[in-house]
């Protein structure tokens, strides 16, 4: 599909049209009977993006969280090319599709000629990234932002409602409205199914480590962490940081004395490094979940909030299950 400034020339002839409709003398049409009414705009990251009116043909995914989201919509097929993914993308049936190193720039998205950007980051709109969100509608792009990465509108802490609306709202965007309701009808019959640990009798605090060597970079209280902490019945250490995300220092880790240390394994910061330095650092390396082991290793993409985040669940209460706390 060669990429071309169809909006623009289409405004531009719009006055024609109505100066042809003024001179005509015969009367005016009227409208089609049953005929369908554009999509409203829909809210994203304070941005109002408009619904394809068809699905999505030519689609760039930065970041693995946006990938997947857009093969789980059914549309792995449309991915001319992925960027800044956190590991190897799966998909079934076809092959992956190339990526690019690294935050591509707006020259490096016109040449894929995309008709929809999806992002897991506002970052990737920036103008040495992809380039402005509304200079990329006015091309015909279609951009989308995970709401649950925003952070330039205030963001209430994430619930499921709010995340499986998100896939709902991803699929009316990118055209496939039908794929969006199911895709998020399928993660809450699967939320639904997991028996969280407190329903068992189990009672624990748990920490989440994602990243850092000076000083750990943990689950704060109102991101992907605490729901997946609280959604499988365990009580997030941090939870009472009202950010996402938060940096903790090592004597306060030691002093929430986590009963499970769940660990984000990532090719730069694996799960085996985390578990190294924990038990290395005087400060931790007394812990009763140091010392007996007690982790739970969850991917990377199933840390930042998505379609792997009820995943994430299920794997967190199989993994802390498994170690017959009492």
């Amino acid at each position: 599909m060669p990429f071309r400034l169809r909006p623009l020339v289409v405004v531009a002839a719009v006055p024609l049209l109505v100066l042809a409709g003024c001179a005509s003398t015969g009367p005016a049409a009227e409208p089609t009977a049953g005929a369908a009414a554009p999509a409203a705009a829909v809210q994203d990251c304070g941005v109002d993006v408009a619904p394809r009116a068809e699905p999505a043909e030519r689609i760039l995914a930065v970041k693995s969280t946006a990938a997947e989201l857009v093969v789980a919509l059914g549309l792995g097929d449309a991915l001319v090319s992925t960027a800044f993914l956190d590991g190897p993308l799966e998909m079934s049936g076809t092959e992956a599709p190339p990526t690019i190193e690294g935050m591509p720039s707006r020259e490096a998205v016109l040449a894929l000629e995309p008709d929809a950007v999806v992002a897991g980051w506002e970052s990737a709109f920036a103008p040495e990234a992809a380039g402005d969100r509304a200079a990329l509608h006015d091309l015909g792009v279609t951009t989308w932002v995970s709401p649950a990465a925003c952070r330039s509108v205030d963001v209430a802490p994430l619930t499921w409602d709010a995340l499986l609306g998100e896939l709902e709202d991803a699929g009316t965007v990118l055209g496939v409205p039908d794929a969006g309701a199911a895709l998020a009808d399928e993660q809450r019959t699967a939320l639904d199914a997991i028996e969280p640990l407190g329903d068992d009798g189990t009672e624990a605090t748990a920490l989440w480590y994602s990243s850092g060597d000076d000083a750990p970079y943990v689950g704060g209280g109102s991101g992907a962490p605490q729901l997946v902490l609280e959604s499988a019945g365990l009580e997030n250490v941090a939870a009472d940081v009202a950010e996402p995300w938060t940096t903790m220092s090592w004597e306060a880790l030691a002093a929430s004395d986590p009963d499970v240390i769940v660990l984000v394994d990532a090719a730069w910061h694996t799960a085996e490094s985390k578990i190294e330095r924990l038990r290395a650092n005087p400060a931790t390396a007394q812990l009763d979940a140091v010392r007996e082991g007690r982790f739970v290793v969850v991917p990377f993409p199933m840390a930042e909030a998505g379609v792997g985040s009820v995943d994430a669940v299920g794997l967190v209460v199989d993994g802390v299950r498994a170690m017959a706390l009492g």
